[in-house]
């Protein structure tokens, strides 16, 4: 098994066969032949490459006395190609590897693409070798394609924990995490990476600062700031991370109502941003936020020196010149605030906070026809946030000017010119003294498409240029792009023409500014209903993340880019999300880290996780830069002596036998489109003789009946339910905490976007906790505001079609948003046998198989407390009350029982099909474990998903089995029960170990210890099942050896080993820092230790914070002679030996079509 790039057998291989090479061409040479000499490598030169691999990215320097690195690089990839071009490709699958490190090393992405699929093809345990991993990993992540370099930089972490670059990969999952939206995951990642020691490309200062600012993503403002305040008193802070740092909450405090009232806001704005220039006087984006304080202030004199200041210092953008415009509109002087207007359009087509500005501008200048066509330019950018308002005004405006008279508008004197002249003119002169110098200096740079200036500002009376393009011209070409394939002759030389001039409009707007910007969306207060100003409608955009941006390589695109929308009121860093795909960053947003760049593509979102054709991505060549100082030869051999370090994870229960989990495909061949909604397996009870029946559980169980819905459990068992109704609940424990979930009532079978505009995948869900006293009176409440709603609806005296016709209008009202908000009551705890005695002894009654507590239940043997799984939890419920969709926690069967009064509906998917599911939260940039989602009905159903629809009501139990994806929505007011239980069952079993492993691929804590689990079955339960008993017999084997093998080695390195023992119902141990199980050897800090708290580490996490584990003591909880009596005493035991208080049930031998008794029926 190899992971650390290229083994020696294959560096021999490769001296072997350049070896060859050369004495054939000798041999060539000698007798007469012509031929061209190829390159050939020296012995120390092959040694030297030796060492070189993906690891090295970001780390090695190319210039000075790196130079020589980098030619030998070169000269490699040329032998290389030669000896793979001369065997036609029949070479080892390594060489392509190693062709793939080096080309990484040079930043030549296309050709480490290719030759790392090439190597990916060839070699089918590709999976193990890490290096591999991390630079395939790198090469999606340069070019955007986030949901691959997610993949591999996982499988890296997967197969070896730890990797030397593995705090270069949280940073980057971070990022990845960050932009795609899911906040919880990319907050793990950045505090994984900032508790690594292990030199990285970004300090620990950069780090925090993308905590800060994730913090302020998600509008937790508060803790962003505290975190901001926080960073600034870390010793040594570099000026530029100062500066950012306070340029953030400078324009958080102006852009944040909920950091205090107005005034003390903007003082405080005010002095941090000042201090910002302070620490770095040439940032244009601080001195834009300047002057947005002081015009918020009415300070118009300091506002617009502070403008002129941001265009002074090269980062004059469309935001600059549109807050200029609004300066000007508000001290009425309509045709410099037209000037600015026009500015900001031309660096930014899609500006539409400038295009509606400019609308309301001629709207107050009575100019209806040329406010129209900027309303119309605001709703085609993909940035406009109130189209639907725009489209009222628009018909507004247009009515109006049917109703005048004929020719009023040509005989009447315009104050303004219209937007066809207005986009010539010149800027305000006043602004143009330095920025005219600027321009003359940037006439020999190189041209980029940036945020920057996009059109050349001449002085006064200067006519347009002949390639500067008019919005017709505009619009012209994007009609004849759209047919490119259908257009004649004339038509194409047309198309060519406007191309060229508008690349050379290009070339000259990038010409006016030095440094790439950021553009985002203003959200703006345009025109609704009335042509009155706004006071400022250029609204908090995004600022660029000055930290970690660098100037956009050079791109030939024609298109311009599009704003990107805004996350929260600050400054964009990787967070941005372009309008163009949902996992790329902006065209003009790079980010740099080290030697790589994320570079926006704009069109490769999409790339597939190994696209056999690489000449189809975009090779966006970078400078070659480093930032780490360290010796590198010598840290990677060092790294390289450690316990575990480079080598393959030694924590898997399943590697040796198969590669990283990943989702299965969607079954084959597809169900018909008839067989989607299928009927769902229900068995009806009539007393507790048919609860107790044998079979039902082996129904129950059988994997191909994922769910099952037993009817009348509580009539033929005489549970009493009423000890878990609300008044009961009550005034047993009415300060009890509960959980709420805040969100939207919509129809079960939709879920719309707040607006109500289009249906998503995203349910919204927000926490917050409160009593079961305090929810019930809001249950209460609820129920009696629906009986006054029903009432006035009777008093309506309205027949019954009149009553169809408006619960139709209403549902498609109801559609169209806003919608209700609506708190449901969620995991509430009854695990308390003092508090809820009565309820917990009532669920006695309950069949064997779906107890909270009984010897064939795996959740029993735990030993410990999972609340929620070993335990009961309580929902309480409003109509609407929403259970997203999900599987549970490690794929432990569920039971679920509705109290009542109301009922609920149910949506049941198979587990063969969460793959497809995952798929579509990745499509929707949602996380399928931790994510809050509500599948849409109309994709399942394209994708050939069957779905499983029925209604649960009072007194029926739910059994939901192994691996069963589902969600729930109350229909009516009501309350229920849940707890999980594991069948005795070798499907039970493997799927739980299953979703073990990909929890610890994605980097998400499994709930059910399962190595711990499954010691503590060995010791006591007999297992007849073989399958069953194989699996436990190999994981047992599998965490044996690993202990055994670290032990072994912790003696060796001179590490005492400390006897700690286990006390009665300890919990199993998770590393505080990672989350994965800890068994046996727990690694605890000397503090931990000497305080007894025992704060518990995994030894890759241990070693990361402390390289020789000196600040670690390590505590063993079993003694290896024991953990071998368990494995050897473990045996496959004979059917008849089993004791008889407890059967095994048997698969599939029990068919849900058969009727087993006459009390079992099954209908949809």
């Amino acid at each position: 098994m190899k992971s650390c790039g290229v083994s020696l057998a294959t560096a021999a291989a490769a001296a072997a066969a350049f070896g060859d090479e050369e004495k054939k061409m000798a041999a060539g040479k000698a007798s007469g032949e012509s031929e061209e000499a190829s390159p050939s490598l020296t012995a120390e030169e092959r040694e030297a490459l030796g060492g070189l691999d993906s690891r090295l990215f970001g780390f090695v320097r190319f210039h000075e006395d790196g130079a020589r690195t980098k030619a030998l690089l070169g000269k490699a990839v040329r032998c290389y190609e030669s000896l793979i071009l001369k065997a036609e490709g029949k070479v080892e699958s390594d060489f392509f590897c190693q062709l793939g490190h080096f080309n990484l090393l040079l930043e030549d992405y296309p050709k480490a693409l290719s030759a790392y699929q090439r190597y990916y093809s060839l070699q089918s345990d590709y999976w193990k070798n890490a290096a591999f991993l991390y630079g395939l990993g790198l090469v999606y992540f340069h070019y955007n394609a986030f949901q691959w370099a997610i993949k591999a930089f996982q499988e890296v972490l997967y197969v070896d924990p730890s990797f030397c670059r593995a705090k270069e990969i949280h940073l980057r999952l971070g990022l990845m995490f960050k932009v795609n939206t899911d906040y919880e995951s990319s907050l793990k990642h950045f505090q994984l990476a900032l508790v690594d020691c292990n030199p990285c490309t970004l300090s620990n200062a950069e780090i925090q600062f993308h905590i800060a600012h994730l913090y302020e993503t998600q509008r937790k403002y508060h803790s962003a700031k505290e975190a901001y305040e926080q960073l600034l008193q870390t010793e040594n802070l570099s000026a530029q991370v100062k500066a950012t740092v306070l340029q953030q909450l400078g324009w958080m405090h102006h852009t944040v109502d909920l950091l205090g009232d107005k005034t003390t806001k903007e003082s405080y704005a005010i002095q941090y941003l000042q201090k910002s220039l302070e620490a770095d006087p040439n940032s244009g984006q601080s001195w834009y936020f300047l002057g947005r304080c002081y015009s918020s202030i009415g300070k118009v004199q300091d506002a617009f020196i502070s403008y002129r200041q941001s265009i002074d210092k090269s980062e004059a953008s469309a935001d600059t010149w549109c807050s200029i415009g609004v300066l000007y509109q508000q001290q009425n002087q309509p045709m410099d605030a037209l000037q600015a207007y026009i500015c900001a359009v031309q660096l930014d087509h899609g500006h539409a906070a400038a295009w509606m500005d400019l609308g309301t501008l001629y709207e107050s200048c009575n100019q209806p026809q040329d406010a129209i066509k900027c309303y119309l330019n605001a709703t085609r950018s993909k940035s406009c946030s109130n189209t639907s308002a725009l489209a009222a005004r628009i018909k507004y405006l247009q009515a109006q000017l049917c109703n005048l008279p004929q020719g009023s508008l040509q005989n009447k004197t315009k104050l303004l010119p219209s937007i066809e002249e207005a986009w010539s003119l010149p800027i305000p002169a006043e602004l143009t003294s330095r920025q005219g110098a600027m321009n003359t200096a940037q006439q020999n740079t190189s041209d980029n498409w940036s945020g920057g200036p996009a059109v050349s500002h001449p002085p006064v009376q200067q006519q347009a240029h002949s390639w500067c393009l008019t919005p017709q011209k505009l619009q012209h070409l994007e009609q004849l792009r759209a047919n490119r394939n259908n257009l004649n002759p004339a038509q194409k030389l047309m198309l060519e023409q406007l191309e060229s001039q508008f690349v050379l409009m290009q070339q000259h707007q990038m010409r006016q500014t030095g440094a790439a910007q950021v553009r985002s969306t203003g959200i703006l207060n345009g025109p609704i209903a009335d042509s009155s100003l706004p006071t400022n409608s250029v609204s908090g955009q995004q600022p660029q993340l000055a930290l970690t941006r660098v100037p956009s390589v050079s791109q030939p695109a024609v298109r311009p880019a599009c704003p990107g929308q805004p996350l929260a009121n600050g400054p964009f860093s990787a967070g941005h999300i372009p309008c163009s795909t949902p996992r790329t960053l902006g065209s003009t947003d790079t980010i740099l880290i080290g030697n790589n760049h994320i570079t926006g593509s704009g069109s490769n979102g999409n790339v597939p996780y190994l696209q056999r054709n690489a000449l189809i991505l975009p090779h966006n060549r970078t400078n070659l830069t480093s930032s780490a100082e360290e010796p590198w030869k010598n840290q990677l051999s060092n790294s390289t002596q450690n316990l575990g370090k480079n080598g393959l994870s030694n924590s898997s229960i399943l590697l040796d036998k198969c590669p990283p989990p990943r989702p299965p495909s969607s079954p084959y061949p597809p169900l018909p489109k008839d067989k989607l909604n299928p009927p769902t397996p229900s068995i009806y009870l009539e007393n507790k003789r048919d609860a107790f029946f044998p079979p039902l559980h082996q129904f129950c169980t059988n994997p191909n009946n994922p769910v099952t819905v037993i009817r009348g459990l509580a009539g033929a068992l005489k549970l009493d339910l009423g000890l878990f109704s609300t008044k009961t609940l009550v005034e047993a424990n009415n300060e009890h905490m509960v959980e709420v979930r805040t969100q939207l009532l919509q129809p079960a079978d939709e879920n719309w976007d707040p607006t109500g505009t289009k249906k998503i995948w995203h349910c919204e869900s927000n926490r917050s906790h409160t009593t079961i006293a305090k929810y019930a009176q809001y249950q209460a409440s609820s129920f009696q505001e629906s009986l006054r709603e029903e009432n006035e609806k009777r008093s309506h005296h309205k027949d019954y079609s009149d009553s169809e016709s408006t619960s139709s209008d209403n549902s498609g009202r109801r559609r169209k948003g806003p919608f209700k908000t609506i708190k449901f009551g969620t995991n509430i705890d009854l695990s308390d046998d003092k508090k809820w005695k009565l309820q917990l002894h009532e669920l006695t009654k309950l069949p064997a198989f779906v107890r909270v507590v009984s010897a064939g239940n795996l959740l029993s043997h735990v030993g410990h407390t999972i609340l929620g799984m070993n335990t009961v939890q309580l929902y309480m419920k409003v109509p609407g009350s929403r259970t997203p969709g999900h599987q549970e926690n490690n794929n432990f069967c569920s039971v679920n029982i509705n109290i009542g009064p109301g009922d609920c509906e149910w949506f049941v998917v198979p587990e063969g099909y969460w793959g497809v599911l995952n798929d579509f939260c990745e499509k929707n940039n949602l996380n399928f474990l931790m994510g809050s989602w509500w599948p849409n009905l109309e994709d399942l159903y394209e994708a050939n998903v069957p779905v499983y629809r029925f209604i649960q009501r009072p007194g029926d139990l739910v059994w939901i089995n192994a691996g069963t994806v589902h969600w729930v929505q109350a229909i009516g007011w009501c309350n229920n029960i849940a707890w999980n239980v594991g069948p005795l069952t070798a499907c039970q079993y493997k799927l739980a170990v299953e979703r073990y492993e990909w929890n610890k691929l994605q980097s998400v804590k499994s709930i059910v210890p399962m190595v711990h689990l499954s010691w503590n079955m060995a010791r006591n339960i007999k297992v007849s099942d073989p399958k069953l008993f194989e699996m436990i017999k190999y994981c047992l084997l599998r965490t044996l050896k690993q202990c055994q093998t670290l032990r072994e080695a912790l003696i060796a390195a001179g590490k005492e080993i400390i006897w700690h023992g286990r006390t009665k119902e300890e919990p199993a141990h998770y590393c505080s820092i990672c989350e994965v199980e800890v068994f046996d050897l727990l690694f605890v800090t000397n503090e931990s230790n000497s305080q007894k708290t025992y704060i518990v580490h995994c030894q890759d996490c241990a070693r990361k914070t402390s390289g020789n584990l000196e600040n670690f003591v390590v505590l063993e909880q079993y003694k290896m002679e024991d953990l071998m009596q368990v494995y050897d005493q473990f045996t496959l035991v004979s059917k008849i030996n089993l004791p008889l208080h407890y059967h095994p049930p048997h698969l599939d031998t029990v068919p849900w079509t058969l009727h087993m008794r006459p009390f079992l029926l099954f209908r949809k």
